[in-house]
């Protein structure tokens, strides 16, 4: 049995539990934040069997595209507001991270 952690993008999150439940993958979300653009995400617990996990994976990766957007980056300075004035860069967002992790017991109570 394999532990699967997903996280991914809020965008793409309403169609993969769609197809999560459709192909009968039982799964527990937890909301979570990014830490470079801080836009939301949603992390995935996934206790899956060994040969259901490529299943699994080739299901997130066709439902988690990647897109590009163009985002504004402030510095971490301390610099007043005005003396700085941000050109927006393109940067890839969406897609899925997904860990697969060896489960060595699994109980349900």
């Amino acid at each position: 049995m394999k532990l699967v952690t997903a996280v991914i993008h809020d965008r793409d999150k309403n169609r993969m539990f769609d197809v999560l439940v459709t192909a009968g993958f039982p799964f527990t979300k937890i909301a979570s934040t990014g830490g470079f653009l801080r836009e939301g995400n949603v992390t995935l617990l996934l206790g899956v069997e060994d040969e259901r996990l490529e299943e699994l994976l080739s299901l997130i990766q066709e439902n988690c595209k990647t897109r590009e957007q163009y985002v504004n980056i402030l510095p971490p300075d301390t610099r007043p507001i005005g003396t700085f004035l941000p050109q927006p860069v393109k940067v890839e967002v969406g897609g899925a991270i997904v860990f697969v992790v060896d489960v060595e017991r699994f109980e349900r109570f």
